[in-house]
């Protein structure tokens, strides 16, 4: 039986739910090789609305290339990543890829690895001198092949943000957009899931990326699309989940996507035949013990003026830091003090701006800080 909540892992088919307005956009922008940021939250669901566009976009004119930096802690390392995922995914079979490598990098003296099974155990190693132009070669890999065969290319790089680590960044990024905005026959779709970051890479004037494409902000998913997409999966499973009660896991994890896909799959699991109020008490329960350990060690070296933060926010107060009643009450030291709380929680990717607001980046750690910390 196919499982009826996915969470931790990009959705697909039945478990994706909505985003159409953000569907067809991106699909748009991939078809007219428009550059795209898309912009959200940790577990919002970008990895899987890009996933599915890029089944809706590609066939034998437009190739859709899917790669994961998270890895990648040096230029090096992003070169041959990219490389390599460059020439699989352009490819349908591995003598081809082999090929390709021979045609478009034969003067960098690629070594070419192919293991057991040759579909998937394929990568590509290569001298990587920055005198030689290796590294222009390799950033126009895409577009030479896009000649070459005569298709178009979607380049899609997820875990963006990293670049941000790599050492002397910002040439880094000078070179890369140097390279891709002149290119005719590629297009980029760039996301990350450590939105303070990306927000910085693409919207800070002073920085490379700055207007490279179309900003896509992912917002929540609807309360009224969650309900028919709860409601239906228990229904499809023989089990049965008032609308009533469907809302009320939307309210609990504040519509945050992979948690009403696991707070549902939690209860469902419960269920045997009709979801109850207590059987959603003791999947909240579940939810809140399986982030415990998480949560303990993300407020373990916290100052406590960070906690205090951490209680306004939760107590309701999203601006106006700085005012002396705030500080006041929640002891927050200094207006001067506010800045460097808030970029030091930023950072521990435990609040979000959401225009001049701050807010909690977990729903479920404000539950669980409530529970702990507050009692």
């Amino acid at each position: 039986m196919e499982k009826p909540f996915v969470f931790g892992v990009a959705t697909s088919g039945n478990n994706f739910t909505d985003r159409e307005k953000e569907t067809e956009r991106l699909l748009l922008n991939f078809t007219h090789g428009v550059n795209t940021i898309l912009i959200s939250p940790r577990r919002w669901g970008k990895t899987s609305l890009v996933k599915k566009v890029a089944q809706l976009a590609q066939n034998n004119k437009r190739k859709i290339v899917y790669m994961d930096i998270f890895s990648c802690r040096t230029e090096s390392e992003f070169y041959h990543l990219f490389a390599t995922s460059i020439l699989k995914q352009t490819s349908s079979k591995w003598d081809e890829w082999i090929e390709n490598t021979k045609q478009f990098l034969s003067h960098i003296n690629p070594k070419i690895s192919i293991g057991a099974d040759p579909m998937n155990d394929f990568s590509i190693s290569f001298e990587y001198n920055i005198q030689n132009g290796t590294e222009n070669d390799i950033l126009q890999l895409p577009e030479k092949i896009a000649k070459e065969k005569g298709f178009q290319i979607v380049v899609c790089i997820d875990e963006f943000q990293q670049i941000s680590d790599f050492e002397d960044s910002k040439t880094f990024q000078k070179k890369l957009r140097s390279v891709w905005q002149l290119q005719q026959h590629v297009s980029y779709c760039l996301f990350g899931s450590k939105k303070h970051l990306m927000n910085e890479l693409f919207e800070k004037k002073s920085l490379p990326f700055y207007k490279f494409g179309d900003a896509l902000y992912l917002t929540k998913i609807g309360t009224k699309y969650w309900i028919e997409y709860i409601c239906k999966r228990f229904e499809d499973t023989g089990k049965h989940i008032s609308p009533e009660l469907a809302e009320q896991i939307c309210q609990t994890v504040d519509n945050h996507s992979s948690y009403v896909q696991q707070l549902s799959w939690l209860l469902w699991i419960r269920t045997s035949e009709t979801a109850t109020s207590r059987q959603l008490t003791l999947a909240i329960e579940d939810l809140l013990e399986q982030n415990n350990i998480l949560f303990q060690s993300e407020t373990e070296n916290l100052s406590a003026y960070q906690m205090n933060f951490l209680k306004a926010i939760i107590d309701g107060v999203h601006s106006k830091f700085s005012s002396k009643e705030v500080i006041s009450r929640y002891n927050l030291g200094t207006s001067a003090n506010i800045v460097r709380l808030k970029n030091a929680l930023l950072q521990k990717e435990l609040i979000e701006t959401n225009g001049k607001e701050v807010i909690l980046a977990d729903p479920v750690f404000g539950i669980w800080f409530k529970k702990e910390i507050f009692r």
